[in-house]
């Protein structure tokens, strides 16, 4: 195994081509510093200099190990820049965990109205599925998560921010398109089903199954897809009929109608974070969705705004 001082090491006698010099740069005597060179070929497996040749010369390993151990070496000092410089400025910091195709019609909303309610957050966003977002937070990689999906791990407080009604997908020319009003959802006995995404669970997919077995619809046909996309791409193409979040409208296409359904069907809007965790950062986020609620004439349930009082950050 490489480790970065012996590598250290070697670049500075590949530099200098020199051991003497690179020992005074390094401020070590020149035995040790030949000794650590020697230790890192025998890990390689090879030797890393022509020590015959004046002035001293790289092998053929020294080459490839100086071209990318500089390039580590280059990406590590920028990193130590960046942390030095994260700190100096004391920014403060949420990293959010998003299933993002079930959030198109306000994602972006959200995202302007949090910048300008907590300018001194940075907010980082990263795309993954719901058991990818429960592992990242109980790693740490996450402050908080934003999904659909109803998970139980102890280690994670759960706030449900809505319960948002389903729209029903389908092709514009569809049968079932037909008249004013919602659409029954007893339609789904003659019509295949476009559920996603496939092969995780549990899943959006396990929710709409769950609600339809429910409400006792005999499903005549399931077709699982990857992702929300793929789904409304085989609505449009008259391969079927999907249900999608009412805030997820933005990914319709126009031979797709969507129509509310009559039987009760919603997808829960849920923020996890971890348990105990009632961070500024995780509090300011909370505001923001509760004044973006109140202007769209809903509001957060009272457990999640209890949350949201609490002491200005240090």
């Amino acid at each position: 195994m490489i480790d970065f001082r012996r590598l250290r090491y070697f670049l500075e006698v590949a530099t200098t081509r020199s051991f003497t010099r690179a020992a005074d740069n390094l401020h070590m005597a020149q035995p040790p510093l030949s000794k650590r060179i020697q230790e890192l070929e025998a890990d390689l497996g090879a030797p890393l200099f022509d020590r015959e040749a004046r002035p001293l010369a790289l092998t053929p390993a020294g080459r490839l190990l100086y071209e990318q151990g500089s390039q580590i070496m280059q990406r590590m000092d920028q990193l130590s820049v960046t942390m030095r410089d994260f700190v100096a400025a004391r920014r403060r910091r949420l990293v959010l965990g998003m299933v993002t195709a079930g959030f198109h019609a306000h994602l972006p909303e959200v995202i302007r109205r949090f910048q300008a309610v907590a300018p001194d957050i940075d907010l980082t966003l990263h795309e993954m599925g719901t058991l990818e977002q429960i592992v990242a937070l109980k790693d740490g990689r996450i402050d908080a998560a934003l999904g659909r999906v109803r998970v139980e791990d102890p280690s994670l407080a759960r706030e449900v921010l809505r319960e948002e009604p389903l729209l029903l997908a389908l092709p514009i020319d569809h049968p079932g398109n037909r008249g004013e009003g919602p659409v029954d959802l007893r339609l789904l006995e003659e019509t295949r089903l476009i559920v996603f995404p496939k092969g995780q669970s549990p899943s959006f997919a396990d929710n709409i199954l769950s609600q339809c077995h429910d409400h006792g619809v005999r499903l005549c046909e399931v077709m699982e897809v990857q992702e929300g996309q793929m789904a409304l791409i085989l609505v449009a193409a008259g391969l079927g009929v999907s249900l999608i979040p009412e805030s997820a409208r933005l990914m319709a296409r126009p031979e797709i109608a969507l129509r509310p359904v009559k039987q009760v069907m919603t997808a829960p809007i849920i923020l996890y974070h971890r348990l105990g965790d009632l961070s500024y950062e995780l509090r300011m986020m909370l505001r923001t969705c509760a004044q973006l609620y109140a202007e769209w004439g809903e509001s957060l349930p009272e457990s999640v705004q209890d949350l949201i009082a609490g002491p200005a950050p240090e």
